[in-house]
C-alpha cells in the first residue's frame, strides 16, 4: 500500500481534532425570538453564555410566553450551533481524504 501512512493519518486526525475543539471554543452564536425579545448567546460546545430578556416581557406578566421564547432562543441557538461545526468539520475531513 504505497501513499498510504497510518501512523501519519493518525496524527493528521489528532490534529484536527485538536483544531475543532478550539474552533468549538471560539464559535459563538446568536439567537433570538420574538422579534428579539429573548437572545441567547451560545459557544460550538453548546455552552450557554448570555441569556438577554426584554424587562418589558417580564413587565407583561405571561410566563408561559416568557418559557417558550427562552426555548424556542435556545433551540435555535442549538442549530446554529450545528450548522457551523457542521461546515467546520466538512472542511477538515476534506483534508483528511484527500490523503487517503
Amino acid at each position: 500500500m504505497s501513499g498510504f501512512n497510518l501512523q501519519e493519518l493518525m496524527s493528521q486526525a489528532k490534529q484536527q481534532y485538536e483544531t475543532l475543539q478550539k474552533k468549538m471554543e471560539q464559535t459563538v452564536v446568536e439567537a433570538s425570538a420574538g422579534g428579539g425579545t429573548v437572545t441567547v448567546k451560545m459557544d460550538g460546545r453548546k455552552q450557554v453564555l448570555a441569556i438577554a430578556i426584554d424587562p418589558e416581557a417580564i413587565k407583561a406578566g405571561d410566563v408561559e410566553m416568557l418559557q417558550d421564547l427562552v426555548m424556542a432562543a435556545l433551540n435555535e441557538a442549538g442549530r446554529k450551533v450545528d450548522q457551523a461545526m457542521q461546515s467546520t468539520m466538512g472542511g477538515m475531513l476534506g483534508g483528511i481524504a484527500g490523503n487517503l
